[in-house]
C-alpha cells in the first residue's frame, strides 16, 4: 500500500505534517465508484485555511487541511466514464453531487447531498462534510465526472501549472466577487483586501474591462503587489478616510462597484487599524459604492467564531448598517463561489495568455514539509500565494 502524508491542524497557531491513510475508493462502508484518487500536483494554502489555523473556527484537532487541489488521476472508479488515469485535473473546492436541485441550478457551492450538517461541502474544511483535505500527497475526489476539470494538454498544463493551480478556488472566487458586484467595461471598482483573493479579484476586474481598480489594505507589501499589475491603491492605515483616498484617485468619493475580499477578521481603518471590527469592511463599502451599485462579498463570514470580539460576533451577528445599503439601492451577493460556473472559461483565459494570474497573486512554490512555515509567513501578511508541491513536479 502506498504511503500518504498531509498537513494537519493541531491547535491554534500550529499545523504539522502527519502520516495519514492512503485514500480508498470508498465512502464509509460503500464503494465510491464515481470517484477518483489523485496524486497531488499542487495544492494551495488559502486564507480560509488560515482562519481555522488561527483558532477562529470550530475546526477539530487533526483535521487534514486543503481545499485548493490540482492533481493527476492514478485510480478511478468503474462509474467514471469521461476521465482517465493520467489526466491532470483541477478540483473545485466545492464538492457537489451533480444530482440535487442546487447542482442542477448551477449552485454547486450549496449542494444538498454531500454534507449532512448544512448545504455545501469542501475538502479539509470545518463544518463542510468531514471530507479529507488535499494538502497531502494523495486525495479522494468523489463525483469525478461532474466535478473535475480536465486540462486538454498535459505538457501545456504543466508549463502553466502555477496559473492553473489557482482555478480550484481563488481565481474563480475573485472573479465571482467581481461578476456578482456587476463589474463591466469602464467600471471604477474598489477591492477591499490585498490578500490572494483580493489580488485575484483585482486581476479579474481588469479581465472584465474595468477602467480603474483600487485595492485597499493595511500591509504595504500587498499594496506594492497590487500596483505591480496596474491597480491603484489606498493605504488603510492612514487617517484619511476611504472615501477621501478614493476621491484623490478618481476625482469623486465613490465607485461603481465594491468587493469585500476580507471577511470576518476585518480590522478598523486609520487610528483604529489595530482593532478588530468584523463589520467594518461591509459598512465602508456601502459608504463608497454609488447609489444603484453592487457589492460582491466573497470574503468569508462564519456562523461560529470562538475568537469573536463579542458574543454577537461569535455567532456571526454583526452590526451592519443595512439601512445605508437599502437607501442606496445596493445589491449584495454572498456565499461560496460556485467554481464550476467559471473554471472552464478562466482556464481558457490562462491557456491563451489573456491573464497572468500567478504573477498577480505572486505565487510562491514550497514543499509539503515547508507548509508549516508557509502558514506562519502567510499569517504575518506575506504578499504571496503559497503553492505546495508535494511530489516536486513543479520544481522539476
Amino acid at each position: 500500500m502506498a504511503s500518504n502524508r498531509g498537513v494537519a491542524y493541531i491547535k491554534p497557531g500550529k499545523v504539522e505534517i502527519q502520516s495519514i491513510d492512503y485514500p480508498k475508493l470508498a465512502l464509509g462502508n460503500r464503494k465510491c465508484e464515481h470517484g477518483v484518487i489523485l496524486k497531488i500536483v499542487s495544492t494551495n494554502i488559502c486564507g480560509s485555511d488560515q482562519h481555522m489555523v488561527r483558532g477562529r473556527t470550530t475546526a477539530p484537532e487533526g483535521l487534514i487541511l486543503g481545499h485548493e487541489i490540482t492533481g493527476e488521476i492514478v485510480e478511478k472508479g468503474s462509474d467514471v466514464e469521461f476521465l482517465d488515469v493520467g489526466d491532470i485535473v483541477s478540483v473545485p473546492f466545492n464538492i457537489a453531487c451533480g444530482r440535487c436541485r442546487s447542482c442542477k441550478e448551477g449552485k454547486t457551492g450549496i449542494c444538498l447531498n454531500v454534507n449532512p450538517a448544512r448545504p455545501g461541502a469542501a475538502y479539509g474544511y470545518v463544518d463542510m462534510g468531514g471530507w479529507v483535505g488535499g494538502q497531502a500527497e494523495y486525495v479522494l475526489c468523489p463525483y469525478a465526472d461532474f466535478n473535475l476539470l480536465k486540462f486538454p494538454d498535459r505538457a501545456q498544463a504543466m508549463a502553466k501549472i502555477k496559473d492553473l493551480t489557482l482555478l480550484s478556488d481563488i481565481f474563480p472566487t475573485g472573479y465571482h466577487g467581481a461578476v456578482t458586484a456587476g463589474v463591466q467595461p469602464g467600471s471604477v471598482v474598489y477591492v477591499a483586501g490585498g490578500g490572494p483573493v483580493g489580488l485575484a479579484c483585482a486581476a479579474s476586474c481588469h479581465l472584465l474591462g474595468a477602467a480603474v481598480v483600487i485595492v485597499g489594505d493595511m500591509i504595504s507589501e500587498r499594496l506594492d503587489q497590487a500596483r505591480s499589475f496596474g491597480c491603484e491603491t489606498v493605504d488603510l492605515t492612514k487617517d484619511a478616510t476611504l472615501a477621501e483616498q478614493i476621491e484623490q484617485i478618481v476625482g469623486e468619493p465613490e465607485v461603481d462597484q465594491a468587493v469585500d475580499c476580507v471577511g470576518f477578521e476585518a480590522r478598523g481603518h486609520g487610528s483604529c487599524c489595530g482593532q478588530e471590527q468584523p463589520a467594518t469592511v461591509l459598512n465602508s463599502v456601502m459608504e463608497v459604492t454609488r447609489a444603484g451599485g453592487g457589492i460582491g462579498i466573497p470574503g468569508l463570514y462564519v456562523t461560529g467564531d470562538p475568537g469573536g470580539v463579542d458574543e454577537n460576533a461569535k455567532v456571526g451577528n454583526l452590526s451592519i448598517r443595512i439601512g445605508l445599503g437599502w437607501a442606496k439601492s445596493h445589491h449584495f451577493t454572498t456565499g461560496q463561489c460556485p467554481v464550476m460556473k467559471y473554471h472552464r472559461g478562466l482556464m481558457q483565459a490562462i491557456l491563451h495568455d489573456k491573464i497572468q494570474i500567478a504573477d498577480a497573486v505572486n505565487v510562491s512554490v514550497i514543499s509539503l514539509d515547508d507548509a508549516p512555515d508557509g502558514y506562519n509567513d502567510f499569517d504575518k501578511g506575506a504578499a504571496k500565494k503559497f503553492v505546495i508541491d508535494p511530489h516536486g513536479v513543479i520544481a522539476a
